[in-house]
């Protein structure tokens, strides 16, 4: 039987730096990982992790000894020094911040958006909390992105988001010295999507031989969906007699209508039937949702199996599902609106990726070689003949 690997990741997590613990599922690991003194869980990254430090390594490897454990990653990435911490700022500060956590909360942003940017004005905040929040300026923040982003390797989704939270903060309170229309986000990195062909989708559905699973990966490929919304999905929001299902509070809290493939329903029908699901769609243990995590987890064993060496994630399908749609011949508005797109940019990247209209040109080295055929074409026939 093959070892267990365990892989040790470094991240800047909750504050601090620490050290992430994935493994696939195994009990006899879960069991030791829970001796191990002050870990955590973290739902976000669906991991255990404990606080950076060579004690708390040793401590791991002492732990799972018998399993083979990677900490390559941990090697090689040198510690962070961070000096301040939330806990250094003052009574009038943290007033400042909770007041900005309501405020944000009033003007109906998303949870995770409130969390967001409350957490990084605290961390930058943080960071100058021996100065008064009304003597911050534009240098300031430069020299925070030079000596903490980049420091901490940070992306530069995150350094946008930073500063759009920076810009909420001046509307919020105006006294701060630095100048908002004077931040600038940088240019986000423009990556096209993975796509599969509609062969390999099909391979894959056909080689997952667990029914929950096949399941799930044909919804999230027949609909389009986030895996999100895939976990959030209610039974009841699925009408089969009219081959529809309506996504509610979705990303942007907006709701939608998706089509029910009909080559889907004899599959939903057996998945429904066999499991028999209480309230979502997919669940978990003790009737609770499913984890994104585990569904990731059986999808790159499907593509293992399915001998597919793309890197291929839940998204990966939906970005299938709509350069399959595009390259259809489906209208670029529709496929905006399946998807939940706010603004069409969004929905042009498929444009960039669908072998629809790419098909119909014709490479100059084919255009070169009919016309030198064309050319010599008695010629040719002479040598032939001559053979």
């Amino acid at each position: 039987m093959k070892k267990a690997v365990i892989k040790l990741k470094p991240k800047y997590h909750n504050r601090a730096e620490q050290i992430l613990i994935y493994f696939d599922y195994n009990k006899s690991i879960i069991d030791l990982v829970r001796t191990i003194p002050n870990r955590k869980w973290s739902q976000v990254y669906r991991c255990w992790y404990v606080e950076r430090s060579k004690e708390s390594l040793k401590s791991i490897k002492k732990i799972l000894h018998n399993y083979s454990i990677d900490d390559t990653e941990i090697v090689n990435t040198p510690r962070l020094k961070i000096e301040h911490s939330v806990n250094l700022l003052t009574q009038n500060q943290r007033s400042i911040l909770n007041h900005f956590f309501r405020y944000l909360k009033g003007k109906r942003y998303s949870k995770s958006t409130v969390d967001t940017y409350s957490f990084l004005i605290a961390d930058f905040l943080a960071y100058y909390h021996k100065l008064p929040i009304d003597m911050l300026t534009n240098k300031s923040i430069e020299l925070y992105i030079e000596e903490v982003y980049i420091k901490r390797r940070y992306s530069i989704s995150k350094q946008r988001q930073f500063i759009s939270a920076l810009k909420i903060f001046k509307t919020f309170y105006p006294k701060v010295a630095y100048e908002a229309i004077e931040l600038v986000r940088p240019k986000k990195d423009r990556y096209l999507p993975t796509v599969l062909s509609k062969q390999e989708v099909i391979k894959l559905i056909r080689v997952t031989k667990n029914l929950k699973h096949r399941a799930i990966i044909a919804m999230i490929y027949s609909c389009g969906f986030r895996i999100s919304e895939l976990i959030n999905l209610e039974l009841r929001d699925i009408d089969i007699n009219r081959s529809q299902i309506l996504i509610k509070n979705s990303k942007g809290r907006k709701d939608r209508y998706v089509i029910i493939a009909e080559s889907f329903l004899p599959l939903l029908h057996n998945y429904i039937s066999t499991y028999v699901p209480k309230h979502y769609f997919v669940e978990g243990h003790n009737d609770n949702k499913y984890s994104p995590e585990s569904v990731r987890h059986f999808l790159r064993k499907s593509c293992k199996l399915a001998k597919i060496y793309k890197r291929v994630t839940p998204h990966t399908l939906r970005h299938s599902y709509a350069t399959h749609l595009l390259e259809d011949g489906i209208d670029l508005r529709y496929i905006q609106a399946l998807l939940g797109h706010s603004k069409p940019e969004t929905t042009m990247i498929y444009t960039h990726v669908a072998k629809k209209d790419l098909l119909s040109i014709t490479s100059p080295l084919d255009i070169a070689v009919n016309q030198y055929i064309n050319t010599d074409k008695q010629k040719q026939k002479l040598v032939i003949s001559g053979i």
